[in-house]
């Protein structure tokens, strides 16, 4: 007798082509109903690099690139291939080194929210990628605060590793559809921080301005550019109002920082503000 598997518990079809919407619909609800049972409805969304080192690591990183590079030079008969790629490890440690105060200020403003944000009937939690870099710090922010929860919208990927472990488990995802996942870190964001990125940070960034630009977002939503000396050799957003591209008071839509003190005060500033408003 052969027995009929229901279609919602077949999974060869429900990794089908056919079954796409259905997968799609399932990164929709699914998450709309954890969020709903842990009380999550505003969020404090952080997008940056998942490469960006804490100060500590690149540190040891870096005066080990440091000794191997002296170690082999110094040797009665240096190879120079082996010279020439230890040189080039040593470059990349001095960019790790140099990036790495985001991760700690990342970590501190995110610390910092969270406290903030306990000590209120409104809670606003830390939302990050959930994966490494600059948003472990995020998550790591949060979890420094006594009782701090946060939020991590992880995506499947071949070589980054699985959700980090500063998120609060029952709020960590891991997403298949970068749509999807995007729309649940605008939907529930009352406020964003752009740390130094890249193409995924670039694209997060320029998706959520778009929207506020074409007021499809018409919910009040300050955002941070954090990192001026970074941010002012990767964009150059005077020059798009020259061209024509943007508006000037397109500029307006985010708020330039580089202190921690700087960024929490806006951002605290700007969500009561938008509490007050109503």
């Amino acid at each position: 007798m052969t027995v009929t598997e229901k279609a919602y518990k077949n999974l060869e079809f429900l990794t089908s082509n056919e079954a796409r919407t259905i997968r799609m619909l399932c990164e929709y609800e699914e998450p709309q109903r954890r969020f709903e049972h842990e009380g999550v409805r505003d969020t404090v969304v952080v997008f940056g690099s998942a490469r960006v080192k804490s100060g500590v690591e690149a540190a040891e990183i870096l005066v080990e690139a440091k000794k191997e590079l002296a170690d082999e030079q110094a040797a009665a008969a240096p190879h120079p291939e082996r010279v020439a790629h230890l040189e080039r490890g040593l470059k990349q440690a001095e960019r790790a080194a140099r990036i790495a105060r985001y991760y700690d200020e990342t970590r501190e403003l995110c610390r910092r929210l969270t406290e903030w944000s306990l000590g209120r009937d409104r809670a606003y939690l830390v939302c990050s990628g959930g994966g490494p870099g600059i948003m472990e710090a995020a998550n790591r922010g949060a979890a420094d605060a006594p009782g701090g929860r946060s939020v991590a919208l992880g995506i499947s990927l071949p070589f980054e590793e699985k959700v980090n472990r500063f998120a609060t488990p029952a709020l960590a995802f891991e997403f298949h559809y970068f749509f999807m996942r995007k729309y649940w870190f605008a939907y529930l964001a009352k406020a964003m921080v752009i740390m130094p990125g890249g193409f995924g940070t670039l694209d997060e960034m320029a998706e959520v301005l778009t929207l506020r630009q074409t007021g499809k977002i018409k919910k009040r939503l300050p955002m941070v550019l954090y990192g001026k000396e970074y941010w002012d050799d990767i964009l150059n957003m005077d020059a798009m109002v020259e061209w024509g591209t943007i508006s000037e008071k397109d500029l307006l839509l985010m708020h330039r920082s580089d202190s921690v003190d700087d960024a929490f005060e806006f951002l605290v500033s700007a969500i009561e503000a938008n509490e007050r408003a109503g």
